[in-house]
Formats: structure tokens, sequence, C-alpha cells
């Protein structure tokens, strides 16, 4: 199966699901011959929209930082995969997708394989009722069948399932179905750091508690279009509310001066970004993003 060059509602789409949106070196376990390679698990996406540029990571960069913290598989955290058949709007399905999307990436990462069955046939489920019907095929789930147990496979395999749903997007203009899956993506992602934080703390956790900062002015203004329809306008205000917490965040750049290696023509960036972000405004976006997300996932 090729992959075609991913386009903005695609990029929108992908983000928000534990999708490979670059590749590295080859995979050497790769089964049955699918070339398949590993997920760059520090990849972040820059995404050009309507001329701003924003860099959002993706659910699958978080769940990777948040099992090299250490933190252990913890099922309670997730969406469970039997909820799939309860949301009967676009909008609710749209971004349960992304729920699902960040969800099926954390059980894979974790090795959970059962667990992440249930999770491709909860995403499969919505995304056909979202009339993506391409995006799990029958060669795509064969595929997953074969791979079941590898996971740099399983995880490459997710983003060709979500990729192939560009081509519906694209040709019918839902850039407001994109952005949706990519807004549950991130509510989610940010709901297992801040869970993951409370429990296990770390500075690396921390780091992309604050980051998401940036991140969620850029899904305010991707969905402030759409504002005016019901559905759409407490979601927003609810994000807007989230914001007002991280407008108390800062960053501060630290310069030192880079080093480099003539014999290997190696330079090294040494400048770093402390962040600062309070106990408190932990505490007040945990709280917020669960709430958030309980209205999301009902």
């Amino acid at each position: 199966m090729r992959l075609k060059p991913i386009t903005l509602k695609g990029a929108l789409l992908l983000l928000s699901v534990p999708a490979i949106l670059a590749s590295g070196c080859g995979n050497d376990n790769a089964k049955d011959g699918d070339d398949l390679p590993p997920v760059d698990s520090t990849q972040t996406t820059i995404l050009n929209v309507n001329g701003e540029i924003f860099s959002i990571p993706s659910p699958i960069q978080t769940a990777f930082l948040i099992k090299n913290s250490g933190a252990s598989y913890t099922k309670d955290i997730l969406n469970a995969s039997s909820k799939s058949s309860q949301y009967s709007t676009n909008f609710s399905k749209a971004l349960n997708l992304g729920i699902y999307g960040a969800d099926l990436g954390y059980v894979t990462i974790y090795d959970q394989t059962q667990d992440a069955i249930g999770y491709l046939n909860a995403a499969k489920k919505l995304a056909d009722e979202l009339g993506v019907s391409g995006a799990f095929d029958t060669q795509t789930l064969e595929r997953f069948q074969k791979n079941l147990g590898n996971k740099d496979s399983m995880l490459v395999l997710v983003g060709v399932a979500y990729r192939s749903s560009d081509a519906y997007l694209k040709n019918n203009d839902r850039s407001d179905v994109s952005g949706l899956v990519l807004a549950g993506g991130w509510v989610e992602s940010l709901y297992f750091a801040t869970n993951v934080y409370k429990t296990k703390p770390s500075e690396d956790v921390k780091h992309r508690i604050a980051e998401q900062k940036s991140s969620l002015q850029s899904l305010i203004k991707l969905l402030t279009p759409f504002y005016s329809q019901p559905e759409y306008t407490e979601f927003i205000d609810n994000l807007n509310d989230l914001s007002t917490v991280f407008d108390g965040v800062e960053f501060q750049y630290k310069y030192e001066k880079p080093t480099t290696d003539a014999e290997k023509k190696i330079t090294t960036i040494n400048s770093k970004t402390e962040v600062k972000i309070t106990p408190e405004q932990i505490e007040s976006i945990s709280q917020k993003v669960k709430n958030l997300r309980s209205q999301v996932v009902g």
C-alpha cells in the first residue's frame, strides 16, 4: 500500500491518532514482507494553517514519553472501547475517534495486544459511521492481524489506516471532522499526561503538560470557524476556559554556546527552554481537562 503525501486535512487527522508521520530506519521485525518503518517517538508535526505555523506533539509522542517515565500501564485512564456504540452525532463520533486513536497508541506502546484489538474495532466503527469507510478496509485489517504483537508494525499500520481517510476529507471538504479528531486526540493525550504526573511526576511530563499552552491556542483557532454551531460552542468555550489557566505558564529561553565536533562535522545545540508551571496550575489544568474529557466521552 503506497502512502500519499499528507495534505493539511490529512495532517490534522493524523495528528490526532497514533500515526507515523515520518519514518526512520528500516524495521527488522516486520512480518510477512510488510515494509514498515519504525515509529519516530520524537516526531513533532508542523502545520501551516491559513498562513500560520503551528507545532503540535502527536499523541504517540506523549504515549512514548509516559512509558519512558516508568509509569505502569493503567487501563482505567482509557475510554472503554465498548462505549463506541453510544456516540450518535458526527460531532461526538469525530471527537471520540480522536480519543480512541490516542488510546490505541497507548495500549500498543504498552504491548497490550488484546486491548489493541478492541480499540481497533472501536475506531473502525466510528470511522465507518463518519463515512471514512476506507480507513479500515479488509487489506489493512488483514495486515493488523498478521502483525499483532509487533509494536512498531502495529503503530505504523494505524497510521496507514487513518491516512487512507485523507481522500474522503479532501474530496468532501470536511475540515470540521479532521479538526474534531485532532481535538479528541489532544484532550486524551493531555488527560494521560496529567494523570501520570499525579502518580509519577517527572520533569519531562511536566514540560509536556506546559507546552500544550501553544497547542491549545492552535486548536481553538482551528475550531473557531465552527463556533456558531451549537455543539461546538460549549466545547470551544471550555477550551477557552482551559486556556486561561495556561496563560500563567511561562517559558524562559536559556542560551548556551553550541559545541562543534570538527572531525565528525557535527554541531550540538545546547540551549534549553525552561518552563515555569506551579503545582497549583498543574492541578487546575488536570481538573479542567478531566471535566472536558468527561463531556466528550460521556
